[in-house]
């Protein structure tokens, strides 16, 4: 007799189980049940994820137990999300998971031509320091009221209070078919994240394919490697934007009326007459300056420019109808790291990694997917 948690109750199984010297023990009834591994149906085990993917551990007990009628403390809330979590990131790294959509789903138009967008980025995510685990450990190792109810950390802290995860997402135009992923590897992980989930979208195939990012030097370099067959890899328009501003700010001071109108000169002239004209107009004005420090500031941006200066050709990219803003790869970022980045939250990588994966699969539509696979599991 065993009892377990389900969304209709609490379950009591009276059932056989079987053993053997090779296998060792079997029980049928519980594989059926979707149940023999967990004393949480599949059920509860969903719903747990639900309410901790946007609150704390503590709160999401309080609000299962008030909407779902389910009773479970905040420590076992934790556990049961917590495993759910690395079960996610297990079976995404293992590459079981795919979108529930390709490149012939990305058309415009019945019979147009077919367009996949991709961008990459990178998110600071609160770790768990090994210093602030060796403190816990002193704690734990003191006698007396301090010591109870503290839990044993099995993984080693990181080496640094944040580290940049790095996410890629793949969407088309009209945005109706989006799919994210995300890694707490370095960027040579992402880039072959990035090239098996291209893969599975069949992303050679469209007949419009492109990248659009901030330009960061290892993204570029990772697309280049990764995914060589994109038309072109577009440097985002609002991050060229801000690098215009924050030298707009240096040579005319900020808030003022003559940085306001050279930052939209410059904007307007990379818009309409692309990258080597703003170039030009840099290398004019800098050649004007009398000051030290604004020549430097305008030759950081001519810097910048110059080394992507195939990635803001506006012109070219508006003409063919590409996009030229990074909106959903920042979306996604937001999505996938929201509840990593709440108010004094501190994390062991693997549970971040595994609860970005949760989110990662909810903000693709893939839910009711890994859910059903969970049932089987």
């Amino acid at each position: 007799m065993t009892s377990h948690l389900t969304v209709n109750g609490r379950l009591e199984v009276s059932r056989a189980v079987y053993w053997n010297a090779e296998g060792g023990s079997a029980v049928p009834v519980d594989d059926w049940l979707g149940i023999s591994r967990e004393h949480y149906s599949p059920g509860v085990r969903e719903m747990c994820c639900r309410e901790a993917a946007g609150s704390s551990f503590r709160q999401a007990a309080e609000d299962l137990k008030r909407v779902g009628q389910i009773e479970v403390t905040h420590e076992t809330m934790r556990q049961v999300v917590e495993r759910e979590a690395w079960q996610a990131a297990t079976a995404q790294q293992a590459g079981d998971f795919r979108a529930g959509w390709t490149e012939e789903d990305c058309r415009r138009v019945p019979g147009g031509p077919s367009c996949i967008i991709t961008g990459a980025d990178g998110v600071k995510v609160p770790l768990v320091t090994e210093a602030e685990k060796a403190k816990r450990k002193a704690l734990r190792r003191k006698p007396g009221p301090k010591a109870r109810g503290r839990r044993a950390r099995l993984c080693r802290g990181s080496d640094q209070a944040y580290k940049e995860f790095k996410i890629v997402a793949f969407y088309d135009p009209s945005h109706g078919h989006q799919y994210a992923v995300g890694t707490s590897g370095d960027h040579k992980v992402l880039g072959r994240l990035m090239r098996r989930e291209a893969g599975k979208l069949k992303l050679d195939k469209a007949d419009e394919k492109y990248s659009v990012s901030d330009g960061a030097d290892w993204i570029s370099r990772q697309y280049q490697t990764q995914l060589p067959m994109l038309s072109a890899n577009v440097l985002d328009y609002y991050h060229l934007r801000g690098h215009v501003i924050a030298t707009s700010y240096t040579v005319y001071g900020e808030g003022t009326t003559e940085a306001c109108a050279w930052r939209e000169g410059m904007m307007g002239v990379v818009i309409e007459e692309g990258p080597v004209r703003l170039l030009e107009e840099l290398g004019q004005l800098r050649r004007q300056m009398r000051s030290g420090n604004k020549r430097e500031s305008l030759q950081r941006l001519q810097n910048y420019v110059a080394a992507r200066v195939g990635m803001p050709d506006y012109p070219g990219f508006l003409a063919k109808g590409y996009e030229t803003g990074s909106g959903p790869t920042e979306a996604f970022c937001k999505t996938l790291t929201a509840r990593l980045k709440g108010p004094g939250m501190r994390w062991d990588k693997p549970n971040a990694e595994g609860m970005m994966a949760l989110a990662s699969i909810r903000s693709s539509g893939l839910w009711q997917t890994y859910w059903q696979t969970r049932r089987v599991a």
